[in-house]
């Protein structure tokens, strides 16, 4: 049985727990967090990897059903393979292929903006990792000063002999 002595604490040990706790239970709180983050991105990473797979799977499907319907459609083979269509299937092919080029140039373009900006938002909260603990120094620092001052002050007015 502890005495009435050891569960009695001043208040600035109070306070010091306070803040140890508070301390603890944020960082197992940010702990946890980073240790599901690798499954999250994980996970959706694996879903990005199915939505390609399965837009190369339709687009194969659709495009190797619609040759098969061509191929097996005498009305159609005969429009496509006639003379007078060639110079308009070959201009097709050209801005198909254009669109294309112009499509994956621009998602390039896209992605390194992206990566640029992702960058830059990581430098950003090193710099607030930076700032944060610039100005808890710098508040400590001032506490001490604070401290320091008032406990000179506060000796000016003691009464000697106490």
């Amino acid at each position: 049985m502890s005495s009435s002595k050891d569960s009695t604490k001043s208040p600035k040990d109070v306070s010091v727990t306070l803040f140890d706790v508070a301390n603890e239970n944020f960082t197992k709180v940010v702990n946890q967090a980073a240790k599901v983050q690798p499954e999250y991105a994980q996970a959706i990473s694996n879903l990005q990897q199915e939505y390609i797979d399965a837009s190369r799977n339709a687009i194969q499907t659709t495009t190797s059903f619609q040759k098969q319907f061509a191929n097996n459609n005498s009305n159609f083979n005969n429009i496509i393979v006639s003379d007078t269509a060639t110079p308009y299937v070959q201009g097709l092919i050209k801005q198909s292929n254009d669109s294309t080029n112009n499509i994956i140039r621009m998602a390039d373009i896209n992605h390194q903006l992206t990566l640029n900006v992702l960058n830059a938002l990581r430098e950003n909260v090193k710099n607030y990792s930076r700032t944060v603990e610039a100005s808890a120094e710098f508040n400590s620092n001032l506490v001490k000063a604070w401290t320091s001052s008032y406990s000179s002050i506060q000796q000016q007015f003691t009464p000697r002999g106490q």
